[in-house]
C-alpha cells in the first residue's frame, strides 16, 4: 500500500472510538485465593459496572457477581478495597446501597447482605476468622450537618443484613489498611488527620486484641505529620511497611521495637493511595518479598531476601506494575508496557514464566499504528528538570505535507500527585494514529520521582504544574517536532485545573479540553468531599486565611485573560468536582464571546465509566480540534455545538 500525504489530524485510523469502548475494560485488585486468581473488571458496556471475576487453575473464568450487583465502594469517593475473600466466600461492597454482601462463587446463589441499608460505606476489609467477623474501614454519613466519620469497625459475618459494625478504633479523621497478624492477636492500621493527605503524613499503629476482640494498648510504630507510611503487612512477628522518611518510599520492617530498612534505593516503592487496596509489594514467604518500584518514570520487579536484603532483578517487559500479590511460588499483578495492554499477569517464581490471565483489551493492534512511550526530560523554571512521556505519530498509511508540523496535545494527569502511565493506551493511540502528537507530562508534584519532586507543588499548584506543561510543549516546538501554533492541552480533575490554568494564565496553547476540571478553588475548598476537603491547605494555603491566593489561582476569575477555544466535559453526579464548576466557566466564556462547547452526562460521576459517554467524549473532542485547528476528519462524527466559533 502506498503512503498517502494528508494533513495532520485528518489521517484515517483503525483505532476508533467505537473500537475503544467495545473492546476495552479496566482491571483492578487481583487477588490469589487457593488455586484461583480473582480480579475486578470495570465494563463500559455495562455502564461501568465493577464485576468480580474468578480464574480457576485451568484458566477458565467466570463472573462471581451478576447484574445488577456492582462491587464498588465509595469510601473517600474514590473507593477501592471493595472485596475480600474468605475460603469459599467473597464479601464485597455493593455500589447501589453500599452494603456489604456475601456470596459463594459457583453456588448459583444470589449475594446476601450482611450489613443493613443506611448511610454507611465500607472498604479495605480483612477477615478475622477466629472471631467470625470482618474488620474494615467504615465511613458514616448519618450526620447531615457534619462531615462523615471514619472508623475501623468489626462486622459479624453472619449478621444477615442487620449489622452496621462495632467500632474498634476511632478518633482520627481517616483510617486505612487494618491488618491482622497471622496469629490474629494483634491489629495494625494507618490513620491521619486534616489537613494531611495520606502521601503527606500518616501514622502506623498496632494494638493487641483481648478475648472479646477489642484493641488494647495501642502503640505508635512509625510515621507522623511529615512521614508517609503505606501498605502495612504482617509476616510472623514482623510488620512490613513503606515509608518515605528517606525522601523515597522504601520498604521497612518493624520487629521487637526496632525499625530497619529492608531495601534502600532512590526509587519509589509506593504511590499515592487515592484508592484503597493498592499493593506494590507482597510477601511470597517469610523469606522472599516480591517488590515493584518506579525509577525514572518506569517500573521494575524484584525479589528481595528478607533476611539479607539481597535483591534479584526479575527480567520483564512490563514498565507499569501495580497491585502485586504473592503466595508461595505464585505472583500476580497488573502489568503493562508501551506495546502491551495492561493485563492481570501471573508469574511463577519456580519456572520464571509469565502468563497473561486477562487483558484490558483482546484487540490485536497492528504495531504499525502503535506509538510507544518515549521518556524525555526537559528544562523548566528555576533551573530544574521536569519529565514526560512523548508519543510520536504512528500510522503506516500516512505522512504529513512537506514542511508542516503536527499538532500537539499536552496531557495533564490527575491527582495532581498521580503520574503518566507508560502502558499501551488506546486513548493515546487514538490521537497519534490520526497525526496528532501527545506529550504526557509528569509535572512537579507527580509521584515516582521522590518526595522532593512531589513537594515541588506545595503552595504552587497552578504555577509549577503549568510551568512544566508549558515548558514541555515549548521544548518540542523548539526542536521542530510539533507545530507551535497548534498546541492543545487537556486533562481531567486536577489535570483539568492545570489545563484551565494554562489557558488562563499563559499564552502558549491554542485550544483546551477540560474533563471535569476545577475552575474555582474557593468553591472546591467549600464544596468538595471530606477526603480532599483540606487538600488545598498544602497546595494553595489554608482557607479562608489565604482567600486571595485562591482567587488569584482560579481560572474562573481570569476569564478576561483567556483567548482560545475550550471544550468542557462533565458528569452530572460528580461530587468531587461538582457540575457548577464547569457551568460557571462555560457561562463566563459565553459572555466573553469566546468559542466554547459543553457536554454534560447524566449518570456519570468523577471519571467517565459508561461506554456511550467515553465514545461521545472522544468523538466530540477530535471534532472540536478539527474545527479549531482547521483539518478535515476522514470519517463523519456527531457534531458538537461550538458557540462563538
Amino acid at each position: 500500500m502506498s503512503v498517502q500525504i494528508a494533513p495532520f489530524g485528518s489521517w484515517r485510523s483503525p483505532v476508533t472510538s467505537k473500537l475503544i469502548v467495545a473492546k476495552t475494560v479496566r482491571l483492578l485488585e487481583p487477588r490469589i485465593a487457593g488455586n484461583d486468581v480473582y480480579w475486578i473488571e470495570i465494563r463500559p458496556e455495562e455502564k461501568g459496572r465493577y464485576v468480580i471475576v474468578r480464574c480457576s487453575a485451568d484458566g477458565t473464568t467466570e463472573d462471581v457477581i451478576s447484574a445488577p450487583f456492582n462491587a464498588r465502594s465509595q469510601v473517600h469517593e474514590y473507593g477501592g478495597g471493595s472485596y475480600v475473600i474468605d475460603g469459599n466466600r467473597i464479601f464485597f461492597s455493593n455500589f447501589a446501597d453500599q452494603c456489604i454482601y456475601g456470596v459463594c462463587p459457583g453456588s448459583g446463589a444470589e449475594p446476601k447482605p450482611i450489613t443493613c441499608p443506611g448511610s454507611y460505606r465500607y472498604a479495605d476489609a480483612v477477615i478475622d476468622r477466629a472471631r467470625g467477623r470482618l474488620i474494615c474501614v467504615r465511613e458514616d454519613h448519618t450526620g447531615p450537618d457534619r462531615e462523615p466519620l471514619n472508623t475501623v469497625v468489626a462486622i459479624d459475618l453472619d449478621a444477615a443484613g442487620a449489622g452496621q459494625g462495632q467500632i474498634l478504633i476511632s478518633g482520627a479523621d481517616f483510617y486505612a489498611a487494618p491488618r491482622l497478624s497471622p496469629d490474629e492477636h494483634r491489629l495494625a492500621w494507618l490513620c491521619w488527620n486534616h489537613p494531611n493527605m495520606p502521601w503527606d503524613g500518616t501514622e502506623l499503629w498496632i494494638a493487641s486484641l483481648d478475648a472479646s476482640g477489642a484493641p488494647r494498648e495501642p502503640t505508635l510504630i512509625a510515621g507522623g505529620r511529615d512521614e508517609s507510611i503505606l501498605q502495612p503487612e504482617w509476616s510472623g512477628d514482623s510488620l512490613y511497611f513503606l515509608s518515605d522518611r528517606s525522601g523515597w518510599w522504601n520498604l521497612y520492617r518493624g520487629q521487637d521495637g526496632r525499625i530497619e530498612p529492608v531495601i534502600e534505593k532512590e526509587a519509589e516503592f509506593g504511590e499515592p493511595p487515592w484508592m484503597f487496596g493498592r499493593s506494590s509489594y507482597a510477601l511470597a514467604s517469610a523469606e522472599r518479598i516480591i517488590v515493584a518500584y518506579r525509577s525514572a518514570g518506569l517500573c521494575h520487579l524484584v525479589a528481595v531476601r528478607a533476611g539479607t536484603g539481597e535483591v534479584e532483578e526479575i527480567s520483564t517487559s512490563y514498565t507499569e506494575i501495580a497491585y502485586v500479590r504473592a503466595r508461595d511460588d505464585r505472583v500476580v499483578f497488573l502489568g503493562g508496557s508501551p506495546t502491551e495492554f495492561s493485563a492481570v499477569v501471573a508469574f511463577d517464581l519456580t519456572t520464571r514464566k509469565f502468563k497473561v490471565l486477562r487483558r484490558v483489551s483482546d484487540l490485536e493492534l497492528d504495531p504499525a499504528y502503535v506509538s510507544a512511550a518515549q521518556p524525555i526530560e526537559f528544562p523548566t523554571e528555576s533551573g530544574l528538570t521536569a519529565y514526560a512521556l512523548f508519543y510520536r505519530l504512528k500510522n503506516r498509511d500516512y505522512t504529513g505535507p512537506e514542511g508542516e508540523r503536527p499538532p500537539l496535545i499536552v496531557m495533564c494527569h490527575g491527582g495532581p500527585t498521580s503520574s503518566a502511565d507508560s502502558g499501551l493506551n488506546l486513548g493515546v493511540q487514538y490521537w497519534t494514529s490520526r497525526g496528532i502528537a501527545v506529550l504526557d507530562v509528569n509535572y512537579g508534584g507527580s509521584s515516582g520521582f521522590g518526595r522532593g519532586y512531589r513537594r515541588r507543588l506545595d503552595g504552587q499548584w497552578g504555577v509549577t504544574d503549568v510551568d512544566d506543561c508549558v515548558n514541555g510543549a515549548r521544548y518540542l516546538a523548539e526542536r521542530g517536532w510539533v507545530d507551535r501554533d497548534r498546541l492543545a492541552i487537556r486533562g481531567g480533575s486536577a489535570g483539568g485545573y492545570t489545563t484551565l490554568s494554562a489557558l488562563a494564565f499563559r499564552d502558549v496553547f491554542k485550544a483546551g479540553a477540560s474533563h471535569y476540571g476545577v475552575s474555582d478553588l474557593e468553591a472546591l475548598a467549600k464544596e468538595t468531599h471530606k477526603f480532599e476537603s483540606r487538600y488545598l491547605d498544602r497546595l494553595i494555603g489554608p482557607y479562608p486565611q489565604e482567600k486571595e491566593h485562591y482567587r488569584q489561582r482560579s481560572p474562573i476569575h481570569a476569564v478576561e485573560r483567556l483567548s482560545c477555544p475550550v471544550i468542557f466535559f462533565q458528569g452530572l453526579e460528580d461530587r468531587v468536582v461538582p457540575p457548577n464548576q464547569a457551568e460557571k466557566m462555560v457561562q463566563a466564556l459565553r459572555q466573553k464571546q469566546l468559542p466554547v462547547a459543553y457536554l454534560a452526562f447524566p449518570g456519570e460521576q468523577h471519571g467517565f465509566r459508561q461506554a456511550e459517554t467515553i465514545k461521545r467524549v472522544l468523538d466530540a473532542e477530535i471534532y472540536f480540534y478539527s474545527r479549531v485547528f482547521g483539518f478535515e476528519l476522514p470519517d463523519p462524527v456527531e457534531p458538537v455545538a461550538i458557540e462563538n466559533l
